[in-house]
């Protein structure tokens, strides 16, 4: 059997033991082949908790990072829960990513136990397309908990980091139970010809990957659609930095 060959089986074992066994429920593709192809499955595993930070404590990053979140929601169907405890999640930016406010059922809550109580009821739920939580900590029992109750639903779950502190951000680097752990950058828009600001750009980094490899996209930011895009100078040539790191098969 080819080398190639190999590790894709090995691939396809690990994640059926990290499964339990349980029946796949599909994935949802970026529609981007160039990032598809380094996401184990072709896309973000339904039914499964994904992690999402902001590539530093500002609040310029830690809004990239949720208007990804709001993308990858925009592109399920039906009503999506948001829970959080800060009071500053902007609405219009969310459509923006096309994620429009009449499919946001928003949770505010008094402390992060109680997103993690309500992300967990959520998803047991079952009639939700995804359950987004604002957290600062995600501790492996409670993400494992959350994992559980995504498998059993087949509903979609997105943690997104938060922190004011970089001491804080220590926490996102500890192990969790999510499938994919995600790092959004906010870039320079490219120049115009004329006044104006371009489409804003991330660098979006898929730093943890159940049975797959780490990677490195600059991508335009969602559209109103919820979808991402490659820059035009990239569209015919590579659009990652192909920088795997050691240890990246998790």
């Amino acid at each position: 059997m080819p080398a190639n060959a190999q590790i894709s089986a090995l691939r396809d074992q690990i994640a059926r033991i990290e499964s339990g066994g349980k029946r796949a429920r599909g994935v949802l593709p970026f529609g981007i082949e160039a990032v598809d192809r380094k996401v184990p499955g072709g896309g973000l595993a339904l039914g499964a908790l994904h992690e999402v930070a902001g590539g530093g404590n500002g609040a310029v990053h830690g809004a990239a990072a949720a208007l990804f979140a709001a993308g990858i929601a925009a592109r399920t169907s039906g009503q999506v829960l948001w829970c959080m405890t800060r009071r500053d999640l902007f609405a219009p930016s969310l459509a923006q990513a096309g994620l429009h406010p009449d499919r946001v059922i928003f949770a505010e809550v008094g402390e992060e136990k109680a997103v993690l109580a309500c992300m967990e009821e959520g998803l047991r739920h079952g009639g939700l397309s995804a359950v987004v939580g604002e957290l600062t900590r995600l501790p492996m029992v409670a993400s494992r908990r959350l994992q559980l109750c995504a498998e059993e639903s087949g509903t979609f779950a997105l943690a997104i980091r938060r922190w004011r502190r970089m001491t804080e951000a220590a926490d996102f680097g500890q192990p969790t139970a999510s499938v994919t752990r995600w790092r959004v950058t906010a870039l320079p828009s490219a120049p115009l010809p004329v006044p104006g600001v371009s489409r804003a750009r991330w660098l979006v980094e898929l730093i943890r990957a159940r049975a797959g490899d780490c990677a490195d996209f600059e991508l335009e930011a969602c559209d109103d659609a919820g979808r991402l895009a490659l820059p035009a100078e990239l569209a015919n040539g590579p659009a990652d930095t192909d920088t795997r790191r050691i240890g990246a098969v998790a």
